[in-house]
């Protein structure tokens, strides 16, 4: 079957890739299909085809334009330089022009070994593939850029982890899969022709408009600094923790990449961490800011030879711009916050009023999302729901009025403010026991319909629906802290 895919990345960048083919899972079978998808990357014929998907996207069949490729990179995990990491369980079959024109790879994960699985299977779990294709679906309907599910298969075959369980394998789409350590592999190569060419192909596919300034490349780094500081920013405001912001793990394109240890979370707490390997809470919640920062001076190191041929003024305009990304990722998370509360006008008092409320949150363990959710309602007359999430605390009826009189000076309707807010604060989102439950119907019961049933309500994360309420809750026993873990 021909799917006129391209293959441009091998074309541009044969010293970063190696090309390997996908082991044939044995007995798959497509569990999920995203025909909305589909349709975007003008692939929608697969659609009406459900056994030519299932054949092409469990590695059974090779696609005649298809030319598959593991890249390569490397990466800072958990603050340590790796240097040969690379696609160990991953292939890209080829990129797809979508609707818009745009490029769009097309990635085949948990599909066997390639040459960078450094004696790993190269396979997945089927576990790890429904949460990546549940999560990132929800974050894309919450408007958080994100690399998307195509589709989820189940290989019909078994995967050793701790324990046998099923093996799956997902398709994953992105704007590309080029990353951090994209360019500190290239960097560490020692060969500065080859930085400069991914620095070409990264510019031409995801900043075109920076080609032709009097610097390219200084220009390439600010707009990517400026893309990631507006993703954290984004995760920031609606609970998220990556759990794993390895240099790896970070894309160039500032779409979320890699679900493994991720989760949402509930009771509003900046230390937060749910990764089971990050033992000294790394990439908790409050240090994802920070971690931004620490990445992108990882990849300001790479382009010294390409911003300025005098290593020390490289090094000068390459610091001016990281010394921006605290006040532009400020801004962002300002504006987002702003209107999680009704705000659309500017007070330069309105960060303290934001900061009262995550440290009142904080005080009375406060569900993050449901507090947002609430002050809406407080608005339009229902002011119990909010009040007993605080407990009755004084504290939070003092930052009431000081609210509400900010709210005032909209000049707007509580009403219409009310439904501003409630067009940004979601009501459901992926609930960590509910992510659980559903997998575990999934994986051990053979039993999809928790799992399409929570991926259909994630799909309107903001319309209140009554027979749903179970799914707006936060976990009752809140005592067992939750814990993720990688899918490898």
């Amino acid at each position: 079957m021909k799917l006129d895919l391209q293959n441009t990345f091998l074309e541009s960048l044969s010293e970063m890739c190696e090309k390997s083919y996908a082991t044939p899972a044995p007995a798959p079978e497509l569990l999920i299909f995203n025909n909305s998808l589909a349709e975007e990357l003008n692939l929608s014929s697969l659609a009406k085809n459900q056994n030519k998907c299932t054949e092409i996207f469990s590695g059974r069949e090779v696609l005649k334009d298809s030319q598959p490729i593991a890249q390569a990179y490397s990466g800072h995990q958990f603050g340590h330089f790796n240097p040969a990491l690379g696609d160990g369980r991953a292939l890209l079959l080829g990129e797809s022009v979508n609707t818009n024109g745009d490029l769009r790879d097309i990635q085949l994960k948990g599909s066997g070994p390639t040459p960078f699985s450094r004696r790993g299977d190269g396979k997945s779990a089927l576990g790890p593939v429904l949460r990546e294709y549940l999560i990132s679906e929800s974050m894309n309907v919450l408007g958080i850029p994100t690399t998307r599910a195509l589709a989820a298969i189940k290989t019909g075959e078994n995967v050793q982890r701790e324990q046998e369980l099923p093996g799956g394998v997902m398709t994953r789409v992105a704007s590309s899969h080029i990353r951090v350590g994209s360019f500190e592999y290239a960097y560490k190569s020692k060969n500065q022709s080859l930085i400069k060419d991914l620095a070409d192909y990264s510019i031409n596919r995801h900043f075109p408009e920076t080609a032709d300034v009097e610097n390219p490349y200084l220009a390439f780094f600010a707009a990517v600094c400026n893309e990631q500081a507006s993703l954290v920013a984004n995760w920031m405001s609606i609970g998220f923790i990556h759990g794993v912001m390895n240099t790896d793990n970070m894309t160039i394109s500032g779409e979320t990449i890699d679900y493994g240890p991720c989760a949402f979370m509930d009771v509003y707490d900046p230390s937060t961490v749910f990764s089971s390997i990050d033992k000294n809470g790394r990439y908790s919640y409050k240090n994802q800011p920070k971690i931004l920062t620490w990445n992108l001076t990882r990849l300001a190191e790479t382009l010294i030879p390409l911003v300025h041929k005098d290593q020390n003024e490289a090094i000068k305009l390459l610091t001016e711009v990281l010394q921006l990304i605290k006040p532009v990722y400020t801004n962002y998370w300002l504006s987002s916050m702003r209107s999680k509360i009704g705000l659309s006008k500017e007070d330069q008092d309105d960060i303290n009023l934001i900061s009262q409320l995550l440290n009142l949150m904080k005080t009375n363990k406060v569900d993050f999302t449901l507090c947002f959710r609430y002050l809406s309602k407080a608005l339009v007359g229902d002011i119990k729901s909010i009040k007993n999430l605080f407990k009755n605390d004084i504290a939070f009826d003092n930052w009431m009025t000081l609210w509400k009189e900010r709210v005032s000076q909209e000049s707007i309707s509580d009403e219409k403010i009310a439904s501003s807010m409630n067009a940004v604060n979601p009501l459901y989102i992926p609930r960590n026991h509910k992510v659980e439950e559903a997998l575990k119907a999934a994986v051990f019961d053979n039993n999809m319909k928790p799992f399409l049933k929570l991926h259909d309500i994630l799909k309107n994360p903001y319309d209140e629906i009554k027979e749903f309420y179970e799914y707006e809750k936060p976990v009752k026993n809140s005592s067992v802290r939750y814990k993720t873990f990688c899918g490898t």
